[in-house]
């Protein structure tokens, strides 16, 4: 359950300001977004990257070195066979002579689409489609740059170049609810964060491909109402949604690794000897076209396996073993790197997150960075000079910059700013693209070298600081304190322009708090809309806006981390119970006006937070909250819960449901109905027992809304508006 908002609120237009000079609700949620690249692709020739432009109708060619524009790839408007379309994304073959282009995307889920791809080809500025047989999902050029494999209808094919796009099918078993191949089932994509599930081997010879069986797989039915025209009809039925989502404890999808030999066009499947529940989570090919890396996880989640397979014999040795004492976080298994003769692992194995070389074949080597920090990505490697690039928060869990290591062991620093730093490097590691934010300044993109010397700022936003130094805007600032268990606690705090320290104000707490995520940083992209727009809303509305990370969430390693494990539901609303009270002391804060509210886990964690004994939350808002962890999905409730017989105590201990009798405050719900990854049942049988406890409690409603709420061109704006009167009604 990751923090799932699509932050893009195209349908609301709207004057940011009202004649007063005041905020809107609608300009707030948009008002403060800044300028940046779209799509931007790294060259092959280590001098240039790649850019959408143009209102995305253009792709062009940038140097890295100046950050000008050097040339049009393509021209919508001018490539013969097109006709003007919207380009949603793009990828260039290997040699960069042809380039596939995305138009007509349509989401499935959270991170799978289908879209209509066409093929470009740069020397004759023409275009052809993919396919003429319907809409693809994720295709991938071969190495060798002559095939282009895609997924359609849970079926995998491939196109020739070289025979006139000629295309043919590899599997013919695939079917809705059934069978999957080359793409992930919905509790895959959802918890191990991936739509793809196929590669290429490095000779093109061969593709290998993950196939899920999810016939056992219990199917979950959606009732919708509104039909597909969103128009005024009266259909006497709209056909209910219906597909597969195992609940925690339930079957999942049967997984096997199979292997295509595109010139014989003969079918196998690894001999892969693991435990009939356990997860393949990534399969991918080495430089080695002989071996396919298959990486497994036990059904706990707290082992991690690396198999080295032949794609020919289906052979598998495993070659190396990750473990933990709770469970492994997503890095471990989504951030390995496979190279010619060595493997790079992130591991929490120190308490905190880093990186370690082993060998090809499996053997550990030497840790790569160490500290009481956490690595929070890695970037690459330059071989020839042996220097590693990676994202680390070392100096501050709210803040990140990128690092080089050399071969000598000696550390650099290659961002300047204090806050957030975001890279994009060069093939080759020469150049990099950085983008910096912090809590009171807009993205600025600069180009630079890799010693970190700024060569050119590329966009420096000063339109947008221009529009924010002529507005009245709050002060935001980031606090400590500690709670009574001894625990310190980061917090970000928004203050009304006109604060005045001699009144009292009502306080909203915000917060996510789900495992692992981190939603206290020193960045622009705090709470819910870019700078603090629904933040700096509310404090005109005379309100101070806080949020706080408690114990559970990111950035500060396992022992603060993983603290939950087994027991989520525990210790995270007695630290939002803590933080109020802590707000209560505070001169400029009325203790008895404090409201909490939050989205998905943060939901559950405004529900569980006016559960405990002590709370002091006068109102909170729970928006698409799961209310009991045997109603989600097994990948995620497992990895922190195990099941629900293994763990009863924990489930029922962390179970809004089972507590709703000791609901206090005011407390507002909202779900969509068609809510795919926490489901209405969740709300629909939490309202039950608070029914049956006495209780009140009021409801918001979103026919044929997804989890983020979005159905209908005015429903998202509507959830905030909702919100934000609730609030203002029930804390003012």
């Amino acid at each position: 359950m990751k923090r799932f908002f699509s932050l893009i609120l195209a349908a609301l237009i709207a004057l940011p300001l009202l004649a007063d000079g005041s905020l809107t609700l609608p300009g707030a949620m948009s008002a403060f977004w800044a300028q940046r690249y779209s799509a931007i692709k790294p060259m092959a020739d280590g001098e240039h990257f790649a850019r959408l432009g143009g209102n995305n109708t253009l792709i062009l060619k940038c140097s890295f070195k100046s950050g000008e524009v050097v040339d049009t790839i393509f021209d919508a408007s001018t490539a013969r066979g097109f006709g003007n379309k919207h380009i949603d994304g793009y990828q260039f073959s290997p040699d960069e002579s042809r380039l596939l282009i995305q138009t007509n995307t349509k989401s499935i889920y959270r991170r799978s689409f289908t879209a209509d791809h066409y093929i470009y080809s740069r020397k004759n500025n023409k275009v052809a489609p993919l396919s003429e047989n319907g809409s693809q999902q994720v295709p991938k050029f071969s190495p060798d740059g002559t095939m282009i494999a895609f997924v359609r209808a849970n079926n995998i094919f491939i196109v020739k170049l070289l025979f006139e796009n000629s295309e043919s099918q590899i599997t013919t078993d695939g079917e809705f609810g059934k069978i999957i191949n080359g793409i992930p089932d919905w509790v895959y994509e959802e918890e191990f964060s991936t739509n793809c599930s196929y590669d290429w081997s490095a000779d093109s010879k061969v593709i290998a491909y993950i196939r899920y069986d999810e016939s056992e797989v219990m199917n979950y039915d959606m009732p919708m109402y509104i039909p597909s025209t969103n128009k005024v009809e009266y259909d006497p039925y709209v056909a209910p949604y219906s597909y597969k989502y195992p609940v925690a404890g339930a079957p999942n999808s049967k997984v096997s690794v199979h292997t295509f030999d595109v010139k014989s066009r003969v079918t196998r499947q690894l001999k892969l000897e693991i435990d009939p529940e356990s997860y393949i989570p990534r399969i991918r090919f080495t430089n080695d076209p002989q071996t396919l890396a298959v990486i497994t996880l036990n059904r706990h989640q707290n082992t991690m396996d690396v198999f080295a397979a032949n794609p020919l014999s289906g052979l598998c040795k495993r070659i190396l073993r990750e473990q933990s004492d709770t469970y492994l976080n997503e890095s471990t298994y989504a951030g390995i790197e496979f190279f010619d003769k060595h493997i790079i692992l992130q591991s929490e194995r120190s308490g905190y997150n880093h990186l370690y070389l082993y060998t090809i074949g499996g053997d550990y080597v030497r840790p790569i960075t160490e500290g009481n920090y956490e690595v929070t990505g890695f970037i690459g490697w330059d071989q020839k000079k042996n220097e590693f690039y990676y994202n680390s928060n070392e100096g501050s869990p709210l803040r990140s910059n990128a690092y080089k290591i050399d071969k000598k062991g000696r550390k650099t620093r290659l961002t300047k700013g204090d806050g957030t730093n975001s890279t994009i490097f060069s093939a080759g590691m020469k150049y990099f693209i950085n983008t910096f934010d912090n809590l009171t300044t807009p993205p600025v993109v600069t180009t630079n070298d890799n010693k970190g010397n700024t060569i050119k700022t590329l966009i420096d936003n000063n339109e947008l600081k221009s529009k924010l130094s002529q507005m009245q805007l709050p002060s935001k600032e980031l606090f400590t304190f500690t709670t009574s268990d001894g625990v310190e606690i980061n917090g970000w705090m928004v203050k009304p322009h006109n604060f005045d320290a001699n009144k009292k104000y009502p306080v909203i707490m915000y917060q996510y708090s789900g495992p692992y995520s981190q939603e206290v940083k020193d960045t622009w992209y705090i709470g819910m809309y870019a700078g603090a727009g629904f933040e700096t809303y509310m404090s005109e509305q005379g309100f101070i806006m806080v949020c706080v990370d408690g114990r559970g969430t990111g950035g500060r390693g396992t022992e603060f981390g993983k603290c939950t494990y087994m027991k989520l539901g525990y210790y995270e609303p007695r630290d939002q119970v803590e933080a109020a009270k802590y707000l209560g002391t505070l001169p400029y804060v009325d203790k008895n006006n404090i409201g909490i509210w939050g989205w998905s886990f943060g939901g559950y964690n405004t529900i569980m937070s006016m559960s405990q004994s002590d709370a002091v939350f006068k109102a909170g808002v729970a928006i698409a909250a799961p209310t009991d962890w045997r109603f989600y999905d097994t990948v995620y409730t497992e990895r922190f819960m195990r099941t629900p017989k293994e763990n009863k105590e924990g489930y029922d201990l962390g179970s809004a449901v089972v507590h709703a009798k000791e609901l206090n405050g005011k407390l507002l719900v909202i779900h969509g109905t068609a809510d795919d990854n926490v489901h209405f049942r969740n709300m629909l049988r939490y309202v039950h027992q608070l029914n049956q406890a006495g209780k009140h409690v009021e409801m918001a409603l979103y026919p044929d809304s997804n989890h983020s709420i979005y159905f209908g061109s005015y429903t998202r704006l509507h959830v905030f508006e909702r919100l934000s009167r609730y609030f203002i009604e029930n804390l003012k």
